[in-house]
Parts: structure tokens; C-alpha cells; sequence
């Protein structure tokens, strides 16, 4: 198969991140674009280790899976599956965790609400792309409401990623079963049209597959 001896990690869906203990922050992703990728890859025969957060979802075949909750248990997850030939970060990381408090926050009383202190997250996607044993090719996903493609262009530079691949969640990606892909590479953006997220998952394992047999 294409990709037989070939290493890939791919994450895929939201991050819990703690306020208190029975509170947190989160997003809708629904990990469903990382997990078809995870099992696409698999398909074509790579090995595949997908960092996974808290989803509902079942493990595709040929899938070792890893289930994380935070950002910082992501990225340890991510450091420990190394080194691989490719990196696919699809999870929808939380930027900012809370420094959590002890026991469950409670109404003061007065109206007010509590002040949360936001810490900043370890940026996943930076860190392997600038690891002395990075990825052959590491792909990074951009979720955007808007400037989608000006946006996921500057993050394509900023975290030194090879690819981004970016869509538009102000509709219904995020928990939905179909998703619209523009593909940003130092040559360009390649734009697809709308497609279910499995259909999505096998044309982009084929596209990694020729990058890293090229």
C-alpha cells in the first residue's frame, strides 16, 4: 500500500480546559474531519496514531488512539508519539486554559461574576514544526469566521507548518457531516468544493501520500 512504513500522527477534536471541577472551556468540534483522516491514512496503510479529545466517536480500523482532554496533555501526547513522517493537527486546540480553582466556584452573591486568569496553551502546531526531528510534511488546520483564506495564509508562516488546510465554521462544519477545504501551500490555495468530511478525509490522505512518496 502507498503509505505502508510510513509514521503519521493526526489530532482531532475539541480540548477540555478546567475552570473548576465541575466547569470548563471548550468549542463544537466534533472530531469528525480528524477522525476520518486518521482512518484514510490507515487505509492506505500507514501507521497511524490520532490524538483524540473528548469525542463520541469510535476508533477507525488500523487506528491506534490516544484520549487526551486538556491542551497541555495534547501536546504531551503529541511529544511522546514522535518521531513520525507526518503530523496532521486537525484538533481545535483551546489557545487559553484557566488557572483552575481547587473546588467548584460559587455565585458571591452581589452580582458579580468571578474573575477568571486565562494561561496561555503550548502551541502544538509551532512546537513540531519547529522540533530538530519534524515531520517530513506537518499539516495544520484553520478554522475561520472570516478572511479565511488572509488568515490561514499568515498562520501557514507564523507556525511554519507546510500546509494549512482552512475552512469557514461560521456554518455548520463544526458538528456537521461536510465541510469546504482551501488548501494553503507555499505555491498557493487549492479550493475544493463541498464535499462530505469522508470524502474530504480520502482525497487529502491521497494528497499526503504524493507529497511524502514524491
Amino acid at each position: 500500500m502507498r503509505l505502508t512504513g510510513i509514521h503519521v500522527i493526526v489530532t482531532a477534536g475539541p480540548t477540555h480546559e478546567p475552570i473548576d471541577p465541575v466547569r470548563y472551556i471548550a468549542n463544537r468540534s466534533s472530531g469528525r474531519q480528524g477522525f476520518a483522516i486518521a482512518g484514510a491514512l490507515a487505509t492506505l496503510g500507514a501507521r497511524v496514531t490520532l490524538v483524540a479529545g473528548p469525542v463520541a466517536l469510535e476508533t477507525p480500523a488500523g487506528v491506534d488512539r490516544i484520549d487526551i482532554e486538556t491542551a497541555q496533555q495534547m501536546a504531551a501526547a503529541v511529544d511522546a508519539a514522535m518521531p513520525a513522517d507526518a503530523a496532521v493537527m486537525v484538533a481545535a486546540v483551546a489557545d487559553w486554559r484557566v488557572a483552575g480553582a481547587a473546588q467548584k466556584i460559587k455565585k458571591a452573591g452581589n452580582g458579580a461574576p468571578p474573575t477568571l486568569t486565562l494561561i496561555e496553551n503550548p502551541d502544538i502546531l509551532a512546537g513540531i514544526a519547529r522540533r530538530p526531528d519534524r515531520p517530513r510534511l506537518v499539516v495544520g488546520f484553520a478554522a475561520e469566521t472570516e478572511q479565511l483564506i488572509e488568515h490561514a495564509t499568515a498562520k501557514r508562516v507564523r507556525k511554519g507548518a507546510d500546509w494549512i488546510v482552512a475552512n469557514d465554521v461560521s456554518g455548520d462544519v463544526m458538528g456537521g457531516q461536510a465541510n469546504t477545504i482551501h488548501i494553503i501551500t507555499a505555491d498557493g490555495v487549492e479550493s475544493w468544493a463541498r464535499l462530505p468530511k469522508a470524502a474530504v478525509a480520502a482525497r487529502l490522505a491521497d494528497r499526503i501520500a504524493d507529497a511524502l512518496r514524491r
